[in-house]
C-alpha cells in the first residue's frame, strides 16, 4: 500500500489548514465541519479539504466545483480530522459552490463552500531581486582550506584572521623540511661532480 505518501499528504494538508488565513469553515447541525483551503481558488487549482466531526476513518467530499470526489482519510474517532484533496474543474464560472461530505454512513449536505474566481487579485509590487554579495564557497574549494594546510605559494582564505596558528606552524615546518631537502640534494650533486 502507499500509506507513506498518503500520510505525508494528510500532514501537509493539516499544516496548510492551520497556516492558511483564507480558510473557510461551515458548521452543520450534526457537528460535522468542513474546511476548504484555499477558500477561493481558480479553475484547475488544487484545494485541500479537512473534515472534523466524522466518527470513522474515511469519507468523501463532493462538490460541483471538484473534478472528482475528494477521498478523505484520517484518525479514528470524532476528535481526529479527515483530510483529502481535490482539483477545481476548468471551465467553471466565477461563483460559490457548496461542499457535501459523506461519512458515518450518511451525507452531510451543503456544509461548506468553495469560491471560484478566474483572476486572483495580486499585490501591486515587484519582488526585490536577490543579488549575491560574495562568492559562494561550494564543493572542494570551500572545504579544502580546512582539510589541509596551504602548500607554499598557494593562497587560501579561511577567514579574516587566516588559517590560524596551528596551520601556520605546520606550513612553516613543511617549508623548513623542503628547504633542508633541497640543500641536502644540492650538496650531494656538488660532491658527485
Amino acid at each position: 500500500m502507499r500509506s507513506g505518501p498518503l500520510a505525508l499528504r494528510a500532514a501537509g494538508a493539516a499544516l496548510a489548514l492551520v497556516l492558511a488565513p483564507g480558510a473557510v469553515t461551515a458548521l452543520a447541525h450534526d457537528g460535522v465541519q468542513v474546511t476548504a483551503t484555499p477558500s477561493t481558488a481558480a479553475p484547475g487549482a488544487d484545494v485541500d479539504v479537512r473534515v472534523q466531526g466524522c466518527k470513522g476513518t474515511t469519507g468523501a467530499a463532493k462538490s460541483p466545483a471538484f473534478v472528482a470526489d475528494a477521498e478523505l482519510t484520517g484518525g479514528d474517532g470524532g476528535a481526529h480530522a479527515l483530510f483529502g484533496g481535490a482539483t477545481v474543474r476548468t471551465g467553471l464560472q466565477d461563483g460559490t459552490y457548496k461542499i457535501t461530505v459523506t461519512c458515518d454512513g450518511h451525507d452531510h449536505r451543503d456544509i461548506g463552500t468553495l469560491t471560484v474566481r478566474h483572476h486572483q487579485e495580486r499585490p501591486d509590487h515587484r519582488p526585490t531581486p536577490v543579488v549575491p554579495v560574495a562568492p559562494v564557497r561550494a564543493g572542494g574549494g570551500g572545504t579544502a582550506a580546512f582539510a589541509a594546510p596551504a602548500a607554499p605559494g598557494v593562497a587560501q582564505t579561511a577567514g579574516e584572521a587566516g588559517l590560524g596558528t596551528p596551520y601556520t606552524l605546520i606550513g612553516l615546518g613543511m617549508a623548513a623540511v623542503a628547504a633542508v631537502a633541497v640543500a641536502v640534494r644540492s650538496s650531494r650533486r656538488r660532491r658527485t661532480e
